[in-house]
């Protein structure tokens, strides 16, 4: 008796071994997720490629866009669940009705280049020239407070396709453009300058999205969105870039990704956006006249999924 009740007690735990490596439970709802050509959506697309939302029994569907403004009016037509975005963007939704949460920052380095016939190398020598900027979002934001920083005034050009103003930095129709990667490094390969990053002067302002509706209806799945989410940046910051990259040319990525992602690119995972990024942003859109009310963090954003 005592031989056999060992040995259902070992196949009790080789069982529960067996189930613990299994997938986990599927969830139901399906987040449709708006990304854009450029490296914060690196992460999000990993995870689906490589499977880990699977692995975390959520299903995500992606929804390329390749301007913001289209973006945006996915979300307003309830089309999309989450975007890639920013600070400005969710109090503007806000402001409108929609609820649209702050739920994590996201990786962001922008970067100010200026032509490559244009012999712009300074921020002096910028003063009073073009920059093709989004108006409203992030890159009007960046370019304002580099701007500012430097006492000099621009002209703002607005093209909201992201090949438009790639093309006319090359052309010299524009003297400055702001551009994340691999855009960035593409148009120095191609002769433009770097003149500063957004790193370099201490500006963030990107962040991920999630509508309200989606995230009191379907908590576990965001939850499990960010477990893959984190699951991705580990796996990026430990894998070759060869052996991964390939699958981003599916979402508008050039080939050119790889030598960009080859240089070592770190990482890192969710983290909450701080209270100095909101109050800056918030302020500047507010002198925008973007929104009237008045907003604290807590109102616009829900951090207990990467807590």
């Amino acid at each position: 008796m005592k031989k056999i009740l060992i040995l259902l007690l070992t196949l009790t735990i080789i069982s529960s071994l067996f189930v613990g490596c299994e997938k986990k439970e599927a969830l139901d709802y399906t987040i449709k997720f708006g990304v854009l050509p450029a490296e914060s959506a690196i992460p999000i697309i990993i995870a689906k490629e490589k499977g880990f939302y699977e692995k975390e029994g959520v299903s995500v569907e992606l929804v390329p866009f390749n301007s913001p403004n289209d973006r945006n009016v996915a979300v307003q037509t309830g089309n999309i669940d989450a975007i890639i975005g920013d600070i400005m963007t969710s109090l503007t939704f806000h402001e409108n009705g929609i609820e649209m949460k702050i739920t994590s920052d996201i990786n962001e380095d922008f970067k100010l280049l200026t032509s490559p016939k244009s012999g712009i190398d300074s921020f002096a020598k910028l003063d009073k020239k073009s920059v093709s900027v989004v108006p409203n979002f992030v890159l009007e934001y960046i370019m304002d407070e580099m701007a500012k920083k430097n006492g000099i005034e621009y002209k703002l050009v607005s093209i909201p396709a992201f090949t438009a103003r790639f093309e006319a930095l090359l052309a010299d129709q524009i003297d400055g453009v702001i551009f994340t990667e691999p855009q960035a490094s593409m148009l120095v390969a191609k002769g433009a300058n770097v003149l500063a990053t957004s790193k370099e002067y201490g500006i963030k302002a990107g962040t991920l999205l999630f509508n309200k509706k989606t995230i009191d209806s379907n908590s576990a799945e965001v939850k499990a969105f960010y477990r893959a989410y984190n699951a991705a940046v580990e796996y990026i910051n430990t894998t070759d870039a060869s052996e991964y990259s390939n699958v981003l040319t599916k979402y508008g990525f050039p080939e050119a990704i790889q030598g960009y992602l080859g240089r070592g690119v770190k990482y890192t995972k969710a983290q909450k956006v701080t209270n100095e990024s909101f109050t800056k942003v918030l302020e500047w859109t507010q002198s925008k006249k973007l929104v009237e009310k008045s907003y604290k963090l807590e109102d616009i954003s829900n951090f207990t999924f990467i807590e």
